[in-house]
């Protein structure tokens, strides 16, 4: 077979097109001595080849994570094989040092990197257990962790185009009929996942994001920032999808513009996922600034009022995280994942009241007490999201289903409809350490 060189980032091990790694081996935990054991997994890199989203990034924080606890070895990772098996057209592979990057499944056309490869093409390369961490996986594949970020699909399908709708009303109940355990992002998405009968119970785990990218991330103004950054400016980060909720913050444009405040929107649409709102955008004091760098979005949000976070639906909500993370207050919907995310860190409103919003902004702007406070808890109650303890769990779980860990993670137990608070308690006691 002819195999062909390819590009991989510095400190990355990445295998030919077509070959195989490497046998490594352990003594089995209680076997008899030289009795050895491989412990194969395999990470769905199709991520590699998509735009980055909030999705995207949680694959590659959680892989990179993953990557550092593996080479720095442990109880959870004795043992333990693993390559990330990419299709061609990779974008930007990660630095990885303990993973192996291979490039697998050779498709022609669009099916080279998208559901085809993922159906059809990766499983022809497993020889043991799966991560896919994108929302979606073979469905044929047993020993499989996937996770499922949310159900927006469902709880708001007016956002979604057609075929992204249909597909996944059939992925997410066959991954949960088919892998053996299910993740997701937050407590709020775990019950959502329960109530609507798409997973057992037993099979749930919760894998949150986390903010240490944040921390990497290095302020830096672009002219257009700079123009628009101030006290007075409100970011909104997303896209006009209708559950992102823009339509409540564009409807109140002239009244904040009366107040003197204006709003920054950060993000675009992409028409092959999202069905764009009809709001409209004509009032001077709303900027439009598309996709911006993680290093011009810290300079914005370091110097702007507050971060605006008005969605109707989240599966996690990462950029209120972000916002805490690196300096920035939040006013946010009080509706879905947003209370266990931010907790007593943010103000919130309800997505459907504009005054109320208006009361946050205002409320805001002439309180530097309440300021610092936001800013102070903002920062603790960030620490809690790791994407290191994730990243462990999702180790605990791959040990676990080889057999080699003594501690199995408890099934997640939401009761559909908790209410917020209660998530939150729960999840200040699962991170709290």
């Amino acid at each position: 077979m002819n195999t062909r060189a390819t590009f991989a980032a510095p400190g990355t091990h990445l295998v030919a097109r077509g070959s195989r790694p490497s046998r490594r081996t352990l003594k089995h935990i209680g076997n008899a001595p030289g009795e050895v054991m491989t412990r194969h997994w395999a990470i769905n890199g199709r991520f590699l080849t998509q735009k980055v989203t909030g999705v995207q990034r949680y694959v590659r924080e959680i892989v990179q994570a993953m990557d550092h606890q593996i080479a720095a070895g442990g109880p959870l990772t004795s043992g333990l094989d693993v390559e990330l098996v990419t299709p061609s057209g990779i974008v930007d592979p990660p630095a990885l040092s303990a993973i192996r990057l291979r490039i697998a499944g050779e498709m022609g056309g669009s099916a080279a990197s998208g559901h085809a490869w993922e159906q059809l093409a990766l499983p022809r390369e497993l020889r043991g257990g799966l991560l896919s961490l994108g929302n979606g996986g073979p469905v044929r594949h047993r020993k499989h962790i996937v996770c499922i970020h949310d159900v927006n699909t469902r709880s708001f399908p007016a956002s979604y185009a057609l075929p992204f709708r249909l597909l996944q009303f059939v992925m997410a109940p066959a991954l949960g009929r088919s892998a053996a355990r299910i993740a997701t992002v937050s407590h709020h998405s775990a019950g959502e996942l329960m109530r609507r009968g798409l997973c057992a119970p037993s099979k749930l785990m919760v894998a949150p994001c986390g903010h240490e990218h944040a921390l990497r991330w290095s302020a830096r103004h672009t002219a257009a920032t700079r123009a628009v950054a101030g006290r007075d400016t409100i970011v909104l980060i997303g896209s006009p999808a209708p559950h992102k909720n823009m339509a409540v913050l564009l409807g109140i444009a002239d009244r904040l513009a009366a107040e003197g405040l204006q709003l920054a929107i950060v993000g675009h649409v992409d028409q092959r996922v999202l069905r764009p709102d009809k709001a409209p955008i004509g009032a001077g004091n709303v900027h439009l600034l598309g996709r911006l760098s993680d290093d011009a979005l810290t300079a914005l949000l370091q110097d702007s009022l507050c971060l605006a976070f008005p969605s109707f639906v989240e599966g996690f909500g990462l950029p209120p995280l972000e916002a805490m993370t690196i300096g920035c207050p939040v006013v946010t919907s009080n509706r879905a994942s947003m209370p266990e995310v931010c907790g007593p860190a943010a103000l919130y409103a309800e997505p459907t009241e504009p005054d109320e919003w208006m009361e946050c902004f205002t409320r805001l702007r002439g309180d530097e007490t309440l300021r610092a406070r936001l800013l102070a808890t903002g920062r603790e109650r960030a620490t809690r999201f790791s994407w290191s303890r994730s990243a462990h769990a999702y180790l605990e779980a791959m040990a676990a289903m080889d057999g080699l860990a003594t501690h199995v993670p408890r099934p997640v137990t939401v009761a559909p409809r908790d209410a917020e608070e209660v998530e939150t308690r729960r999840l200040d006691t699962q991170l709290g350490q």
